[in-house]
């Protein structure tokens, strides 16, 4: 078994010395996390190099060391890093994530680089997937890789994690792609994100623009689940931990301290990006100085910005504003012996980096959005047994974990001064308390953790999965269906209706039998051997009227009718319907477009398929809560099935109906199909020997399981035929 990587990078750099090419290891967050995981498999990974290189001696050379290093590269083209990934990458999917819709640039030849680039990364993945091998794809470069990779390796396990912010379905929706997207990701058994607030907008995103099914963290596909899950990524923490041990770290600090003077110091570091907030982190700054001159001269904002896309013009207008912020204060507060802002415009090594991180009294960490910004976990993990504030946005998905920061909202300006002030006069004792419970959580939510948590989380997906394959109907349990079947004397078939027989419509009464069904079920009857009964919720009269001419027998409203010989028997009385009970239906009907209250006469049912599915899940909630005192005293039962909350009589069920059907008989062959909780309950009240079968979702009651709807009347037609 292989781990396969795949990142639009791979962790290294190409360089020239002498005209010769050679490969440097440059190690990120990623890269360290995957070395350091405990699972005994080999690594490979997949990724684009950083140039473009044509068949040539000098790509061979550099082919060759790639692949002693287990690295498999994807050359890029000037074209297609242009258009797939500065185009679709970072000028549609990069502000949509961060809710900078203003800033999208739609254009074709975006998205079809975007595609062409995702099957590159495909034909690059599959030539050294084996059977048994772990693809673990990286983040909204490769959105669409999961999908491509299952059409072509289906029984490969594939996790795919987010790095970003995932948008909202408002700003979701948006999208042109959006389905297209969606439908990618779902090729994976595992979608991961950093912070539950992002795996939320996901499945929301599912629900709606795929119509999918999805419970809690699962989202339901015909023959397998996909986990959806939050990681929250972390850091290397003894590395940064132990810094300030290393002779040169110590020296670099040393001079920092020198050369920025005695104030305290405020520490500030992003990339150039609109998302960060640089520009408002300033202006509050500038507005501390300008109402509070007490601290004028004694604390220094040192700002570093790493250098990105300032060939485009969004970046270059964000770097012109900086330049003009920090120019404005310095011109306005500057003294002979103190200076505001510290600007450093160029990337810091990790030497430079925790030099300031443990000279720093407080890291400013203020971005507008952020998927999880590493940045503060870092500044945390540096102060070792020293003193130090951290200001964190509430945007940042660091937020959710380091609540011992002072948290903020990086666009109210009277919040960050007030957030600055209570960290310049916080007691020592009081930030070094809240440095250490911050440490206890990173220290062990460290980068190892995570993937050591995501790879056993999909390794677990992967097992259930193929337990729930095992149950899918082949043809080698389809041979020992039949041979049972062809070889019984006494045969009781049960089928549920709705779901199973038929479709479900978006409207109830629309779904009516079919000819072909309707000659299926006869030829099913005309077997001496076969008893054959439709058990289903819908009430009599329905079921009568599109069924009631076939010689089977029917069983409505969860088994309070019943038809024997032609003619309709009643187990239970009529239910008076409490006026209580009808009132909270109809005011739920009332508030929630597009369902609709159905009153049976031992059953009240609200269905709700054709409603917005997070209005739904919010209605079903308030209605069950609301029915739960009135049907306790009523006694009553509330049931959940397929879009739908009913309320009937508790001394009836499927299952009592199925347990009446058998004591009539003895029957050497029983089967029973059903796709509904509510089918569950025949399942259960069934002998070991019976045979079970779900249909859609599985279940662990049932024996077996078919996928979809349609494929249970071309089990029923090869099991007759």
């Amino acid at each position: 078994m292989k781990l396969i990587i795949v990142s639009n990078r791979l962790p290294l750099k190409i360089v020239e010395e002498n005209n010769i090419y050679k490969v440097i290891p440059s190690p990120g967050g990623l890269s360290t996390g995957m070395d350091s995981l405990e699972m005994n498999v080999e690594r490979y990974w997949v990724g684009w190099p950083g140039m473009f290189l044509k068949e040539s001696k000098e790509k061979t050379a550099i082919d060759d060391q790639l692949l002693t290093q287990k690295y498999s590269p994807v050359y890029l083209s000037p074209e297609q890093i242009e258009n797939y990934y500065e185009g679709y990458c970072n000028s549609v999917l990069w502000p949509l994530s961060h809710y900078f819709p203003s800033y999208i640039r739609y254009e074709t030849k975006y998205w079809e680089a975007y595609e062409e680039v995702n099957r590159l990364f495909c034909e690059a993945t599959l030539k050294i997937i084996e059977p048994g091998d772990i693809v673990w794809v990286q983040d909204y470069q490769l959105m669409l890789l999961p999908k491509m990779i299952r059409n072509k390796a289906p029984d490969t396990s594939i996790g795919y994690f987010h790095h970003i912010p995932f948008p909202s379905y408002e700003l979701f929706r948006t999208l042109p792609q959006r389905a297209q997207l969606l439908d990618g990701l779902l090729g994976a058994d595992l979608v991961g994100f950093h912070t539950h607030s992002y795996m939320r907008h996901f499945i929301s995103a599912v629900y709606r623009v795929l119509k999918m099914e999805c419970t809690l963290d699962e989202i339901h596909l015909d023959e397998r689940v996909v986990d959806v899950d939050a990681f929250p990524m972390g850091i290397n923490f003894q590395m940064f931990q132990k810094a300030m041990e290393n002779d040169a770290i110590r020296q670099q600090a040393e001079e920092f301290r020198k050369s920025l003077g005695n104030s305290k110091l405020m520490l500030s570091v992003d990339r150039l990006d609109y998302s960060k907030g640089i520009p408002l982190r300033l202006k509050s700054f500038e507005t501390l100085l300008d109402n509070y001159p007490q601290y004028r001269g004694a604390v220094s904002l040192v700002m570093i910005v790493a250098p990105s896309r300032d060939n485009v013009d969004i970046y270059a207008k964000l770097k012109t504003e900086i330049d003009t912020l920090v120019g404005r204060i310095n011109g306005k507060y500057s003294t002979i012996d103190w200076n505001p802002v510290y600007y450093f415009y160029r990337s810091f090594q990790f030497e430079e980096l925790t030099a300031l991180y443990h000279n720093s009294d407080i890291a400013l960490v203020t971005p507008l959005r952020d998927g999880m910004n590493l940045v503060a976990k870092e500044y945390v993990a540096t102060k070792n047994e020293s003193p130090g504030v951290l200001i964190l946005s509430e945007m940042a998905g660091a937020a959710i974990e380091l609540s011992d920061a002072i948290i903020v909202n990086p666009t109210d300006q009277k919040e960050m001064v007030e957030a600055m002030i209570q960290a310049l006069e916080m007691p020592e004792d009081e930030q070094k308390e809240k440095i250490k419970s911050m440490q206890q959580i990173i220290s062990v939510q460290n980068v190892n953790q995570w993937a050591q948590d995501f790879l056993e989380e999909l390794l677990e997906v992967r097992e259930k999965n193929v337990a729930l394959n095992n149950k899918i109907l082949k043809q080698e349990n389809f041979k020992l269906i039949k041979e049972k079947y062809d070889q019984s004397k006494n045969r009781l078939v049960i089928l549920d209706y709705d779901g199973t027989l038929v479709p479900f419509r978006r409207k109830p009464s629309e779904a009516s039998p079919t000819p072909p069904l309707l000659a299926l079920l006869a030829n099913l009857c005309k077997d001496p051997r076969n008893r054959v009964v439709i058990s289903s919720g819908r009430d009599r009269q329905t079921l009568d009227k599109w069924l009631g001419k076939l010689p089977i027998g029917l069983a409505a409203e969860h088994g309070a009718f019943y038809k024997e010989n032609g003619e309709w028997r009643k187990r239970i009385e009529d239910v008076p319907w409490d006026k209580e009970i009808l009132n909270i239906f109809e005011h739920t009907v009332r508030r929630t477009p597009m369902s609709k209250i159905e009153i049976k006469d031992t059953a009240l049912v609200w269905h709700y398929r054709n409603v917005d599915s997070w209005l739904a899940e919010l209605r079903v909630t308030q209605l069950i809560n609301a029915l739960i005192n009135p049907c306790s005293r009523l006694n009553l039962q509330i049931m959940k099935g397929n879009k739908i909350v009913e309320v009937k009589n508790n001394d009836v069920s499927k299952g009592s109906e199925a347990i009446r059907l058998m004591n009539q008989d003895n029957y050497d062959f029983i089967m029973a199909i059903g796709d509904d909780t509510t089918d569950e309950e025949t399942f259960i009240a069934l002998p070991d020997h019976a045979i079970t079968i779900k249909v859609g979702k599985s279940s662990n009651v049932a024996k077996y399981n078919i996928p979809t709807q349609g494929q249970t009347i071309v089990f029923l037609e090869r099991l007759i035929n």
